[in-house]
C-alpha cells in the first residue's frame, strides 16, 4: 500500500497536469504553457515531487521487481544498445533503401555512429541515463532537480548549427546532431496535442538521419484500452518523418521507439498506406478527454482559441 508521503506526491503531480490543461482550455495553450514556464517555484516543487516519486518510491517500493524506474530507464538503454551497438539499424536502413527504389528517390546518407552515442534526455528531471558508459547524455528540463540537467523549454528552444548553454540554460540545440532523444513520461506533461506534435517535431529535427527517438508513456489499464490513441500516435509520427521500429504495453505504461526515417516519404509512405477514417493526425492521451472545462457557446472566438491560433503561427510549430 502507498504511503501517505507517496500518494500527497502524486497528487501533486496529477494536480499540475489538470490545472495545466485547464489553463490551457481556459486562456489557450500558448499562454498557459508561458504562464506555467514563469512559476519558478511551482516548476522546482514538481521537480522536487517527480524525483522524490522516482528515486524513493517507484525503486524501493519494488525491491524485489523492476520498478517503473529501472523498468522505464532499462527499456531504453536496452533498445539502443542493440539497435546502435549490435547494429539492428542496419535492417531498417535496409529497408528504407528498399522503399526509396519504389518511391525513386535518391539516397546518399551513410549511417555512421560512434561511441558514446549522443542522448538528448528531454523532460529529465534528474538524468537516470547519465550512468550508462556508451552514452552521452544532455539531459533537459524545465526546471532541474539536480546539478546534473540543464534548464530548457524544449517547446520554445532555438534549433540551429550549434549548441549555446549559458548558465546552465540551453538556448539553442544543434540540429541533425544527436543520435538519440528521449520522451520519458514527458509528452503527458504538455496539455494539448498540438504541443506534443512540435515537441516530436523539434525531436526529428534535432536527430540524426536514422536516429531514434523513443517515447514512454504511461497507462496502467490493458494493452487494448487505449489502442487507438496509440495508433494514432504512430500515424502521426509517420507523418512527421517517423517509423515505429518496438513498441510494447508494459504494466503500467506503452515502451515506444521510433526511426527517423532516410527520407521523410519513406514514413509518409506508410501513414498514407495505413490511413484509415478512425486515424487522426493527433497525440492525445486518455486526460484529453475528462476535462471538466466550459465551453462557451458563444459564436466569438474564445481566449483559448486566439492563443491557439497564435501558438501555431510560431515557427517551432510548423507540421506541413
Amino acid at each position: 500500500m502507498a504511503s501517505d508521503e507517496h500518494k500527497q506526491l502524486a497528487e501533486y503531480v496529477k494536480d499540475t497536469h489538470i490545472k495545466l490543461r485547464n489553463a490551457a482550455g481556459n486562456s489557450g495553450s500558448y499562454y498557459a504553457w508561458k504562464e506555467h514556464c514563469s512559476n519558478t517555484h511551482n516548476l522546482l516543487r514538481y521537480a522536487m515531487c517527480m524525483e522524490r516519486l522516482a528515486t524513493k518510491f517507484w525503486d524501493e517500493r519494488n525491491a524485489n521487481k523492476e520498478s517503473l524506474t529501472t523498468c522505464r530507464i532499462k527499456w531504453s538503454a536496452d533498445l539502443c544498445y542493440n539497435y546502435f551497438i549490435n547494429k539492428d539499424y542496419i535492417k531498417y536502413r535496409e529497408r528504407d533503401l528498399q522503399i526509396s527504389k519504389i518511391l525513386k528517390i535518391k539516397l546518399d546518407i551513410n549511417e555512421c555512429y560512434v561511441e558514446p552515442l549522443r542522448l538528448l534526455d528531454v523532460g529529465s528531471c534528474y538524468n537516470p541515463f547519465r550512468n550508462f558508459s556508451f552514452l552521452n547524455v544532455l539531459a533537459i528540463d524545465l526546471c532541474p532537480a539536480n546539478e546534473h540537467v540543464k534548464s530548457c523549454d524544449f517547446i520554445d528552444v532555438q534549433i540551429g548549427d550549434n549548441t549555446i548553454v549559458e548558465e546552465n540554460i540551453v538556448k539553442k540545440l544543434k540540429q541533425n546532431s544527436y543520435d538519440i532523444v528521449t520522451f520519458c513520461f514527458f509528452l503527458e506533461y504538455l496539455p494539448v496535442s498540438e504541443m506534443r506534435i512540435v515537441a516530436c517535431r523539434n525531436a526529428y529535427n534535432l536527430l540524426k538521419p536514422g536516429g531514434l527517438l523513443i517515447i514512454i508513456t504511461p497507462d496502467s489499464k490493458h494493452v487494448g484500452a487505449n489502442s487507438k490513441l496509440i495508433k494514432c500516435w504512430q500515424y502521426t509520427l509517420a507523418c512527421l518523418g517517423f517509423t515505429r521500429i518496438k513498441y510494447e504495453k508494459m504494466r503500467h505504461m506503452h515502451c515506444m521507439g521510433f526511426r527517423k526515417a532516410l527520407d521523410m516519404q519513406i514514413a509518409v509512405r506508410w501513414a498514407t498506406l495505413h490511413k484509415k477514417p478512425n486515424l487522426e493526425f493527433s497525440i492525445n492521451i486518455p486526460q484529453d478527454f475528462q476535462s471538466s472545462i466550459e465551453t462557451n457557446e458563444n459564436n466569438e472566438k474564445t481566449a483559448a482559441e486566439v492563443s491557439n491560433e497564435h501558438f501555431k503561427e510560431l515557427p517551432f510549430y510548423n507540421i506541413n
